[in-house]
């Protein structure tokens, strides 16, 4: 099935689809969705065996509005936060509600909820009438598609791919556990943790979890099929087709191909790029890229988190 255009029809057989037990990727501000119904365990059991996802992986819960993401106990916290950042790149970690399958939350009492700033994901979740399971529309592991062409590089046109556009945030979203009596990062993502200090006060990182509480916390994650190092200096560097993704300025030295995140030096546009540059770089046959840190500031701590993890795949 080739990628189709979000008009009423197609965003309307997207939903009938959904209903049916099938799945259906659709666009998102951050990256592009594999979405199930979130009700339907049969159809969420299809998302882990396509992607090849662990079952202790937890899926992210997609809601359309406050009343639809009542299949979680919102606190105080929780509804201030939905009220300054949804919709928008933020998942809260919540107690469920029994209605919400073991399946999407790998047995968890807690279930990550976010809802979308996308208006063919919102139309879409709506024409449904159900929140929607969704992790991102790609092998588990590899890299994020946020064009709807590398969900079809992955998976071919077995899938219906309502097209969105490039995505304008290019990163998952923040994870934010408030299951605990302080809150704590499980994930960096689109809403800065300057941000949320703004609403919250201090707030705890956790880097190494017992068990995931939500996606992206596994040490390897977001890798292209290309070797990655994060450069630094007196680097040992082997291979002779080597690409380098620079952040503000081109690097000295030759290399095969060469990827400038933001010559403005604008950690958004350099969110915004790096998934879309990787997978650029990684078609290209090369034997290595080499990726230049970012200032770990901002969007910037995001980038870092998904360049470690990805270096950590080879």
């Amino acid at each position: 099935m080739p990628i189709l255009k979000p008009t009423l029809d197609n965003i309307k057989k997207a939903a009938e689809l959904l209903r049916a037990g099938d799945l259906v990727v659709f666009p998102t501000e951050t990256v592009y969705g594999l979405g199930a119904n979130v009700f339907d365990e049969r159809a969420v059991t299809k998302i882990f065996e396509l992607k090849r996802r662990p079952y202790f992986d937890p899926l992210i819960v997609h809601v359309a509005d406050i009343a639809m993401a009542e299949v979680a106990v919102f606190d105080e916290r929780a509804r201030a936060l939905a009220k300054r950042f949804w919709p928008g790149p933020l998942t809260l970690i919540l107690p469920k509600k029994p209605k919400v399958p073991d399946i999407v939350t790998s047995g968890l009492s807690s279930v990550a909820i976010r809802m979308p700033a996308h208006e063919v994901a919102l139309a879409l979740i709506k024409e449904c009438g159900f929140p929607l399971a969704a992790p991102s529309a790609n092998p588990f592991g590899q890299l994020s598609p946020t064009r709807a062409e590398h969900v079809l590089s992955y998976f071919g046109e077995k899938l219906f791919i309502l097209e969105g556009g490039e995505c304008q945030v290019g990163l998952e979203s923040t994870i934010l556990d408030l299951t605990e009596k302080e809150p704590v990062l499980l994930r960096p993502g689109g809403v800065p943790m300057e941000a949320l200090k703004e609403v919250l006060g201090e707030i705890k990182i956790k880097r190494k979890p017992e068990k995931p509480k939500a996606p992206g916390q596994l040490k390897s994650h977001y890798a292209p099929r290309t070797p990655l190092k994060i450069w630094q200096k007196n680097l040992e560097i082997k291979g002779k087709k080597i690409g380098f993704l620079a952040f503000s300025k081109a690097p000295e030295g030759k290399y095969e191909a060469v990827r400038i995140l933001t010559p403005s030096g604008d950690l958004r546009e350099a969110a915004a790029n790096l998934f879309k540059y990787l997978h650029e770089l990684d078609q290209m046959g090369l034997d290595l890229i080499l990726v230049e840190p970012v200032p770990e500031e901002g969007l910037g701590l995001a980038i870092m988190d998904r360049l470690r993890k990805a270096e950590a795949a080879f």
